[in-house]
């Protein structure tokens, strides 16, 4: 089993990323050592990991399935198509709407204002959408229907995911009571749901089997908060999260450390 070293943790993951030539989420990550600082370079240690392909079981063929389903029009989609999702953030409102938005808007507005506001971005990104609301679990999907769907779900979601982020910082800025939102298209959202489940099973079971923690690949809060929510009903591990967004990724360690 190949060991990856580094003078953090992190760094000895990206280093044997970039040796393999796979992305974090094709493997899994055992810490092997931790490192230590030392002092004045005595008992210094480096981070120590192993990286091993995942074993192509049923979550990793449903993984692949997804990104198939997509991949062959987000390639096509150039960066510039991509980049549009920010631009489209960064424009002013106008000016009636400022007014307006000052004092908050009443829901079923801020709702209707903000499904414009996607509808623009999608038609900016050369995949216009139309858009049907319903409600679920509590939150409020957008559902964006377009003939061009990979387009809005990009390669691994994260076209999908910027869609998610501007939606609910819109939503924030304009409404006067918070809405929590969630951008849907197809049924994408469904898929990766019960990815990160299995996921976060499957992750588990490994941690509890060899007593040392494991680093999932980087991911929006959201759906590290699945993926708690899944873990947080076994006593036998605990999960939290590191690193910076958009690369904060989920950590899974034994409830008991054995190391």
């Amino acid at each position: 089993m190949p060991i990856y070293e580094g003078q953090s943790v992190e760094e000895a993951i990206q280093n044997g990323l970039k040796a393999l030539g796979v992305t974090q989420d094709e493997v899994q990550t055992t810490i092997i050592e931790e490192g230590k600082k030392g002092f004045l370079g005595v008992g210094k240690k480096n981070a120590q990991v192993s990286l091993e392909y995942m074993a192509k079981q049923e979550t990793e063929s449903k993984s692949e399935i997804v990104n198939q389903e997509v991949e062959e029009e987000s390639e096509n989609a150039s960066e510039e198509e991509i980049e549009t999702v920010t631009e489209v953030s960064d424009k002013e409102t106008e000016p009636e709407q400022e007014e307006k938005t000052s004092e908050g808007l009443d829901d079923q507005e801020a709702l209707t204002q903000l499904g414009i506001y996607l509808t623009d971005i999608t038609k900016e990104l050369n995949a216009p959408a139309t858009i049907k609301t319903t409600r679920d679990a509590g939150r409020i999907v957008f559902d964006l229907d377009t003939s061009k769907k990979g387009l809005l779900i990009g390669r691994h979601g994260k076209t999908l995911n910027a869609l998610q982020y501007l939606a609910q910082v819109y939503i924030h800025r304009i409404a006067k009571n918070k809405l929590p939102i969630m951008v849907n298209v197809g049924n994408y959202r469904q898929k990766r749901e019960d990815i990160l489940e299995r996921l976060a099973e499957r992750t588990a079971e490994k941690v509890d089997r060899t007593g040392m923690p494991a680093f999932l690949e980087p991911m929006p809060a959201f759906e590290r908060k699945q993926i708690h929510a899944v873990l947080s009903k076994k006593s036998y591990v605990t999960t939290h999260s590191e690193g910076d967004e958009p690369y904060r990724y989920l950590v899974v360690e034994p409830a008991k450390k054995y190391y």
